[in-house]
């Protein structure tokens, strides 16, 4: 083999720190403190703060390896731990703030923290945990709102005596920058352990102009949390191209949303449905309220997003929506539904079914779909099967090697996604291996049939999951929330599915409640819809099956 002749650069988190003080000095990044004012600085300042850190840091005895966790909402001390913790040669642990604090504890021991940074709002959240991890030996208190409790260190006292440059050191690409955790709906949470290699390709892929193409000029509203997945990468992604950066903090209701986009100018904003469900119903309510010409792109992924919220942004408000797909496994993005090719010329029905699937892969990332047998299956938009994935950011295996059985003897990791994929490429999730309804050995897809009920006019959500049946096993049960001051019978619901989906989909029943239960990250929680109705059918004498 005849080897290239060229330079050994490693690809760390410490080449976009640099180069964001050597380029992008005055770039500025905005956090929305808890009491809604605006802390504003630049990314000189940031690269100084972030030199502070790691000296303090080391002084409290952080070694390459650690693992220094947070427990904060989206701001710029948590940006700061982002990038002085890896630089370091130190593991950023993001503590996701929506879980029960038993799995907190869990996740934090099994980690095996050294440090924790915590808001101090969220202190008692902490308190419920922290006696669970042994390995704990310093809380770093982020003042946001009063002061520090004695016994824990102060990170604005912490950081105010340490000199503004750091000698980081030289790194290995192939060590690790941060660890994330799954949601464990399906068992303990696992760890996913990023590399700095791993990142910054994922972060050089996100930033290509077909992929989300940010660039210095843009202002990014991150409101995926940062304690989910990374944010998606999208805090490296601005670092990296020298992007302002907006922070919510922890005000993530529709109105504190759409005044910080408005005010910010904001170009790219990305989070799950959820969020984008309550702001498309705020702004279909008060449509000259907010002026959002500047947004040039709204990411939505997280969980599939309905055809009805991609069109209702596009359609009444001029807004784009582009759709991802990805996993905490992945670092996390897989999949965009870009237009390409002949579509960009087809009809707005077929250039919304586009938009609405999952899009096909990024670069470095490869896709196919297997039968329950490990036979992988044919790309005619019509054959259903678990989608596996493979790439340089996707896990290889989980932290401690739990979870072995979602890796292929080949090399694959299996998402427990259900897809088909057309010729084309693009994925279309039909369900969670997990949440798919088999109706007398018949797969019934869920999301295709929450997407028809959120397209009528009166639905704000609908999840749709599987209820045990006499006859049939299981049949699809609907849970409906209204759109505020409408209504819709259970009849006229049903005569809207069935210009949409073939007849024996049709829920059996439709359950109206005043909210959906979700997951930590915004899911629908579709496991306590099951704990909760599972035996509605079968209590519900009146509920006739509609399958025939």
């Amino acid at each position: 083999m005849l080897t290239g002749r060229m330079m050994d650069f490693p690809l760390t988190l410490t080449h976009f720190l640099e180069r964001a003080r050597t380029y992008f000095a005055r770039s500025e990044i905005v956090s929305r403190n808890p009491d809604k004012s605006l802390h504003r600085y630049t990314y000189a300042d940031f690269y100084r703060r972030t030199c502070q850190l790691a000296h303090a840091l080391t002084k409290l005895g952080v070694k390459p390896g650690d693992r220094v966790a947070t427990l904060s909402w989206n701001h710029y001390r948590h940006l700061e731990v982002y990038f002085g913790v890896p630089a370091m040669g130190a593991v950023m642990h993001t503590l996701n703030l929506r879980l029960h604090p038993t799995d907190l504890g869990y996740i934090a021991r099994h980690a095996e923290d050294q440090v924790v940074v915590v808001d101090r709002s969220l202190l008692p959240l902490l308190e419920k945990f922290r006696g669970a991890v042994p390995s704990l030996k310093h809380v770093i208190v982020v003042p946001d709102d009063g002061p520090v409790p004695e016994g824990m260190l102060d990170y604005e006292q912490l950081l105010l005596p340490e000199p503004p440059h750091f000698d980081f050191p030289r790194l290995d690409e192939n060590s690790a920058a941060a660890l994330c955790y799954t949601s464990g709906t399906t068992g303990n949470p696992k760890g996913v352990l990023y590399s700095h290699r791993s990142t910054v390709l994922h972060t050089l892929v996100c930033c290509l102009p077909e992929v989300l193409g940010l660039r210095e000029a843009d202002t990014v509203l991150p409101v995926v949390p940062m304690f989910h997945a990374a944010a998606w990468g999208l805090p490296f992604d601005c670092v990296a191209t020298g992007a302002k950066i907006v922070f919510p903090g922890p005000h993530l209701d529709p109105q504190s949303l759409l005044d910080l986009m408005a005010e910010e100018k904001v170009t790219i904003a990305g989070g799950v449905p959820t969020i984008w469900l309550g702001i498309l119903a705020l702004l279909d309510r008060e449509p000259k309220r907010w002026d959002l010409h500047a947004m040039r792109t709204m990411v939505i992924g997280g969980s599939a997003a309905p055809p009805s919220l991609i069109d209702g942004f596009r359609k009444r408000h001029d807004l784009e929506v582009l759709h991802a797909w990805g996993m905490t496994e992945m670092n996390p993005l897989g999949t965009l539904a870009r237009l390409k090719g002949d579509l960009h010329h087809a009809s707005a029905e077929a250039q919304l079914a586009a938009n609405a699937s999952q899009g096909f892969p990024v670069p470095f990332v490869e896709t196919r779909h297997v039968s329950d047998t490990g036979e992988v299956l044919p790309w005619d938009n019509a054959t259903m099967g678990e989608l596996e994935v493979r790439g340089p950011w996707v896990a290889a295996s989980y932290f401690s090697n739990e979870g072995g059985d979602r890796f292929s003897a080949d090399g694959w990791f299996k998402t427990g996604d259900v897809v088909t994929i057309d010729p084309e490429g693009y994925l279309h999730i039909t369900d969670r291996s997990k949440d798919v309804i088999k109706s007398g050995g018949e797969w019934i897809s869920s999301v295709a049939l929450e997407n028809a009920l959120m397209s009528h006019p009166a639905v704000l959500e609908a999840a749709v999951f599987a209820g045990r049946h006499a006859r049939w096993d299981e049949r699809p049960l609907a849970a409906v929330v209204f759109k505020q001051g409408q209504q819709a019978t259970k009849e006229e619901l049903a005569a809207h599915l069935e210009a949409l989906v073939t007849k024996w989909w049709l829920p059996d029943d439709y359950l109206f409640i005043s909210q959906i239960p979700r997951t930590s990250t915004g899911k629908f929680l579709k496991t306590k819809l099951r704990e909760d109705y599972g035996d509605h059918l079968l209590k519900t004498p009146g509920a006739s099956p509609t399958r025939s």
